[in-house]
């Protein structure tokens, strides 16, 4: 194995036609610090026979099965070696100078851990894309949301998220991160499959002292939904389940039981609001959800006693579900920023 300053890693499952339409892209306006490799979660279309017949010099890394994203990545990135490593996912059209500035806000502060570039929606191009925007938060009762997306109302970006900003959470559609730090702390959490397990990643950067940040002046965009569409059963049950893992693992001990006091309530009443709007599948999806959670609940307890929880800070001191829904405020310059925590 060769060490590179930068290894961008795609995760690729099923996905030939994103790789023959960015590949080209990203091979051109990569810097020559970077690898660019392939990690195959294990495919059944041709995506393996496409590259090995179309970019030779690309490595690919073959997993053995589709363990899902947090398992992908953690089998990969055991075999790369670099100072950093560049979470990419195959539905991201790259921009010319994309890579410089996060290499050179990451070369500027050994305690920046992690960060991302601005995400714009690649078939709206002027407005921020969903999975990411311009850095993520979540609220003090786990609710995630972004700089230019909050729910499903995203903004269009006119440069009012043109400032480095430390954040919450890194979108991993697009997350750079210092190897070292990745392995030390134990990778992507497996259990997570997909959905939310850099949120958990980056939480657990936090409590050991690390800052996650927002980088405006690399540019990418995405698709979305290139393995599981926004609308899907599957992922309501993903997000809920691992929202819950990601709460016990992470909050202080004094907050643990009255957010998942509050949000039983608040589980509840989006089951039945689902069961009333969508039908019985996402209803089905959060009990499941629940149920899921409470099965594993003595190995994600286990889980909570080898880590370092604690951190609140730049969490949402308010519920950002009444603010959208019963105070209107549909963006996040409509937050009182004052209510983010401290430390």
């Amino acid at each position: 194995m060769k060490s590179v300053k930068v290894a961008v890693v795609i995760l690729n499952w099923n996905g030939r036609k994103y790789l023959e339409k960015f590949l080209p892209v990203l091979i051109q306006f990569s810097s020559p610090d970077a690898e660019i490799i392939v990690a195959d979660n294990a495919s059944t279309d041709d995506s393996v026979t496409f590259l090995e017949s179309n970019f030779p010099s690309i490595r690919v890394i073959r997993n053995s099965e589709n363990g899902g994203f947090a398992r992908g990545y953690n089998l990969a990135l055991n075999q790369v070696e670099s100072k950093y490593y560049l979470l990419l996912n195959s539905d991201i059209e790259v921009t010319e100078n994309w890579i410089s500035p996060l290499i050179e806000l990451m070369d500027s502060d050994p305690q920046v851990g992690a960060c991302q570039p601005k995400i714009r929606s690649y078939f709206e191009p002027k407005k921020f894309e969903y999975a990411g925007a311009a850095g993520g938060y979540i609220d003090k009762y786990g609710y995630p949301f972004c700089r230019g997306r909050m729910f499903l109302s995203i903004e269009e970006d006119h440069g009012q998220y043109d400032d480095y900003a430390e954040i919450f959470w890194a979108t991993g559609a697009c997350l750079m991160v210092r190897a070292d730090l990745f392995h030390q702390l134990g990778g992507l959490d497996e259990d997570f499959f997909a959905h939310m397990e850099e949120i958990d990643f980056c939480w657990r950067l936090k409590n050991h002292g690390y800052k996650v940040m927002y980088c405006p002046a690399s540019t990418v965009f995405h698709i979305g939904g290139g393995t599981l569409p926004k609308i899907s059963w599957r992922k309501t049950y993903l997000n809920f389940r691992n929202n819950f893992i990601l709460l016990y693992k992470n909050l202080p001990e004094e907050r643990l039981y009255k957010v998942f006091a509050v949000r039983f309530v608040l589980d509840a009443v989006a089951a039945f609001k689902f069961l009333f709007q969508a039908g019985f599948q996402d209803f089905w999806a959060v009990t499941r959800a629940h149920m899921s959670f409470y099965r594993s609940f003595p190995k994600t307890r286990e889980k909570r006693k080898n880590l370092k929880p604690g951190t609140m800070k730049d969490i949402y001191g308010r519920n950002i579900v009444v603010e959208y829904y019963l105070k209107g405020r549909t963006r996040f310059s409509d937050l009182n920023l004052k209510k983010f925590y401290k430390s």
